[in-house]
């Protein structure tokens, strides 16, 4: 293995004056492991949504990076996040995907630990340990922070980590465009059906940047389109809302997010998406002018995709759903998709909804396939001596003036990289800054 790099090294990797990133943050194992450290153990990571644990004692096991982590809600309805290890020997304390519960119980020697993280049960007590170990002392681990927003659950291991909204910053306008209800009011969704997992042969990073505002691949999905994957079986991916919008991609460079929407030029008619299923087209129909309604020309904007800094990306709109790109090696990536529904959304949308997910995402999607057959053979192409010699580019755009369109962010009309270079920018800061507060007097 190389040796660990230091932030100088970093940033000769990430030349982005020059529109320069090498491939070496991108298949070495060395900066992938200073990743886990710089990154994974300090930023705010998605974990789940409060849907999947509705009731007390009900749990969701997820990942934080490369940490395995139980999601559950205890006997007092508090949400929390622990490390799914023993504290005797760490063997995961939860083997199952999800459930409801009372006690986790350690399979290997039998400690016991309650939903609210307390050694409850250690066999042997009296006789082994003579009632001396402090179970107070040796609970489940919990993460540092964690905060609920809009029914997403979020978390980190830095106690010294911002607190989750400034972390978010104004990305929040274009994350709401996911996380709020179809009709305008706030928050509401809820996961439909189970989660998507899949592995893909590539660095996380690929995916990450992707989602943040990749409009150059549109190629990639031209199969796609003439086959006519839109809601009704026929069309574009997206609907007709395109043709009277800007497409606008929006970088946060010093948070690392970044996100592609639609900004109507005025107020237009609902444009119709799911002919053949007319109650659901009636009840989009519906939500489309009760948000016009409710927000005013703030429901001009129209999410589609992003990325929150590191490894959360969403689909606003067709899909509607959340992604969470977790790192299995420089070479690997373990992909998580959830769906999201309105909760009160009729029963009807909610199962066209659900099949045209399947249809669009993951590893049976057919959109999805395009992309990660991309991020796998420019993976295989660049790990290779030759290969790593030369970087890859990041031009586009660069240098050019940025139009006020009074969004938040640094926002563009064209076709460009900026929040792909947004991305690696709040990267390569974190992977040499030694604290939160190191990073913060660069602001």
């Amino acid at each position: 293995m190389a040796p660990h790099l230091t932030g100088r090294s970093v940033q000769h990797l990430v030349e982005l004056e020059h529109g320069r990133i090498s491939r070496e943050i991108f298949v070495n194992e060395a900066i992938y492991q200073q990743e886990q450290e710089q990154i994974f153990a300090r930023t705010w990571l998605l974990v789940g949504h409060e849907s999947q644990i509705p009731q007390p004692g009900d749990y969701f096991v997820s990942c934080m990076g490369e940490e395995s982590v139980i999601l559950t809600r205890d006997r007092r309805d508090h949400i929390h996040v622990f490390l799914n290890t023993c504290r005797h020997r760490g063997m995961k304390v939860c083997r199952y995907d999800e459930g409801n519960t009372t006690v986790f119980t350690c399979p290997y020697h039998g400690w016991g630990y309650a939903t609210d993280g307390q050694l409850v049960g250690v066999p042997y007590y009296k006789e082994a340990y003579h009632e001396a170990l402090d179970r107070l002392q040796w609970g489940l681990i919990e993460v540092a922070q964690l905060a609920n927003y809009k029914g997403t659950i979020w978390a980190t291991w830095d106690a010294a980590a911002p607190p989750f909204l400034d972390y978010l910053g104004e990305m929040k306008l274009y994350l709401d465009t996911l996380l709020d209800c179809r009709d305008g009011r706030e928050g509401g969704s809820e996961v439909i059906g189970g989660v998507q997992k899949w592995c893909m042969p590539c660095n996380w990073k690929f995916a990450a940047e992707n989602f943040a505002g990749d409009a150059y691949h549109n190629i990639s999905h031209r199969s796609v389109d003439l086959v006519g994957i839109g809601p009704s079986g026929r069309g574009r991916r997206d609907t007709d809302e395109r043709s009277s919008a800007r497409r606008l991609a929006t970088s946060f460079p010093a948070l690392g997010h970044g996100a592609v929407s639609f900004l109507q030029i005025e107020d237009v008619p609902y444009s119709p998406s799911y002919r053949d299923t007319p109650e659901v087209e009636a009840y989009f129909k519906h939500c489309y002018e009760e948000r016009q309604r409710c927000l005013g020309a703030g429901a001009r904007l129209l999410g589609l995709v992003g990325t929150v800094f590191p490894s959360m990306s969403y689909l606003a709109r067709q899909p509607r759903s959340i992604a969470v790109w977790h790192p299995r090696g420089a070479l690997q990536t373990e992909a998580w998709r959830w769906f999201l529904v309105d909760r009160d959304a009729p029963q009807e949308v909610k199962d066209v909804l659900r099949h045209y997910a399947m249809r669009y995402s993951g590893p049976g999607g057919l959109t999805e396939q395009d992309d990660m057959e991309n991020w796998n053979y420019a993976s295989a192409a660049s790990k290779g001596v030759i290969a790593r010699r030369y970087a890859y580019n990041y031009e586009m755009g660069l240098g050019l003036p940025y139009p006020d369109y009074g969004l938040p962010g640094v926002t563009t009309e064209r076709i460009a990289e900026q929040n792909q270079r947004g991305f690696y920018q709040r990267w390569a800061e974190l992977m040499e800054a030694p604290s939160w507060e190191a990073l913060a007097s660069k602001m």
